[in-house]
């Protein structure tokens, strides 16, 4: 039974559905896919939304039982305190990320088999929503692989298409560079058909109430595309397979932003919001993620506070609150203390920790997908490598500023009442912390955007942050060991969880070789 469950879990391809809901008012219409028996593309689209939901939305699952123990820790985004085998990235964290992925995949894969079923009419009045489904699904593919490397991909999720025989749907692994080969031929061709076709009127209506994520805006469906494919080629692009081609689309893309649209500003931004905490679209516990009695994980990291603290970064008062007793001092917690030490600091009342109206009690922190900063963060990376300064410093600092106005948004829209909300920054304030930061007088400019783009990232976008923390090799940072440890050095990658070694045994072999937390990327060149 438990041999089944576990397949089902990951490959089968749920009949689950849901009722239309507008984005602006979901909360009334939403119902749980699970108490409803009906499937058609429209439902089962905001179906696999819904179940990639705790991938994106701040969740309790994600941020407590995945980051805390993982990434959180490599790139110190929050303080912890030191532990015997603490490099040793657990089964249970990936397990968690794993089965919530294979549960969107299996939406999607259910959401492809409808809408191939359908009329030639039928599928070019639903198009619109058959390449948003890919867009959703190949940025949350991106994550996963960027996570472990191979995973079953193509023949993952088709239980239903075997007639529910579980003995022969147990799926092969596809490479991590074969994945993002397909996943970046098919944005480009993406890109190019949203520029030739509308969302048929009597189709509209439809699509803005089953799409969570864009409202049924086809533009900023093209912005969330090319805003993807900017972030995969770079990623890529150091990488000897990949280079010749990431630098002719990189090109295309950035050079001709009217054909390729991007993300340059929040109110563009690729993100699920959250309008209605009554809802199943919500941040889940994520209160307990980090406020849990005796595991200290909403505690500020010295290197986070250190580095705000050298350009009074404006960002620091919307995520941090002071030490009772930090005479309103920004202090983090030092990860190369000893741990006794550390177990004293976290237990007193000088260490800076997350702001409670902010993030940890936030009931409406938002799902980033693709923000505006790091949109143009990657331009002046792009801007730089070219020599054109003038253009690098410019969306740089449209960056930081608009990394300011996110986290200003995000603060806003809380309703905790449990203390005054954080103060919002003055003009003033980001005009000096843009100076502060001081682009002029960097001699490494990837270094100074790589540590800004961190920052930006922080929490919310964990993932990519600790994708482009290995790309970039910064911020560097030093994790201590003990000398038992079995894993010595920081992973650049999470093992694969237990359950395929055990259900999926027979595939699992051909990757078993590359399944150490030293086994770099494909893209991970430094």
């Amino acid at each position: 039974m438990k041999k089944q469950l576990f397949i089902c879990g990951l490959l089968a391809a749920s009949i689950s559905t849901i009722t239309s809901c507008k984005k602006d008012s979901f909360g009334e219409y939403y119902e749980n896919p699970g108490k409803v028996s009906e499937s058609t593309p429209e439902k089962q689209f905001t179906g696999m939304i819904y179940d990639f939901r705790a991938l994106i939305i701040p969740t309790y699952g994600n941020y407590f039982i995945t980051l805390r123990p993982t990434i959180n820790l490599y790139i110190q985004n929050l303080g912890s305190i030191n532990q015997a085998n603490q490099l040793v990235p657990g089964s249970a964290a990936i397990e968690e990320r794993w089965n919530k992925y294979y549960a969107g995949l299996a939406q999607y894969k259910e959401f492809v088999r409808l809408y191939e079923a359908l009329s030639d009419e039928d599928k070019t009045q639903k198009r619109s929503m058959a390449l948003a489904a890919k867009i959703l699904f190949y940025d949350q593919t991106q994550q996963m692989v960027d996570l472990v490397g191979d995973i079953p991909w193509t023949e993952a999720g088709k239980l239903m298409g075997n007639g529910g025989d579980y003995t022969i749907s147990y799926p092969k692994y596809d490479k991590a560079e074969d994945i993002y080969t397909t996943m970046l031929d098919d944005l480009k061709a993406i890109s190019t058909e949203l520029n030739s076709i509308t969302v048929p009127q009597t189709f509209a209506s439809t699509f803005k109430t089953q799409d969570l994520i864009n409202n049924g805006n086809l533009t900023l469906w093209k912005k969330y595309c090319n805003s993807l494919r900017l972030r995969m080629l770079t990623r890529v692009s150091e990488n000897s397979q990949f280079s010749a081609r990431a630098a002719t689309e990189l090109a295309q893309i950035v050079e001709n932003q009217t054909t390729f649209p991007l993300i340059l500003t929040n109110s563009e931004n690729a993100q699920l919001d959250i309008f209605n905490t009554s809802s199943d679209i919500k941040s889940e516990d994520i209160k307990g993620a980090f406020e849990t009695d005796g595991w200290y994980s909403n505690i500020a990291s010295k290197y986070m506070i250190d580095e705000m603290n050298k350009i009074s970064d404006p960002r620091r008062q919307l995520l941090f609150e002071t030490g009772s007793t930090a005479n309103g001092v920004y202090i983090g917690l030092d990860q190369s203390a000893p741990s006794a030490e550390q177990n004293i600091l976290v237990r007193g009342t000088t260490l800076s920790f997350l702001h409670r109206n902010t993030i940890s009690r936030n009931r409406f922190l938002p799902g980033l997908l693709v923000t505006a900063s790091e949109v143009n963060f990657l331009l002046a990376e792009y801007y730089s490598r070219h020599n054109n300064n003038a253009a690098a410093k410019t969306v740089f600092e449209t960056a930081l500023k608009e990394s300011v106005d996110l986290y200003t948004k995000i603060s806003q829209k809380s309703d905790d009442a449990t203390i005054a909300k954080a103060a919002v920054p003055t003009a003033t304030q980001i005009t000096d912390f843009v100076t502060a930061v001081n682009w002029d007088n960097t001699t490494n400019k990837i270094q100074l955007i790589a540590t800004q783009k961190w920052l930006h990232f922080n929490l919310f976008q964990a993932v990519q942050n600790w994708s482009e923390q290995r790309r970039l090799d910064y911020p560097k940072f030093t994790i201590p060991t003990f000398t038992t440890d079995r894993q010595k050095t920081v992973p650049v990658r999470l093992t694969l969880p237990q359950t395929e070694a055990t259900y999926n045994a027979k595939n699992y072999e051909e990757v078993k070789s590359k399944d150490t937390p030293d086994t770099k990327l494909f893209w991970d060149v430094n």
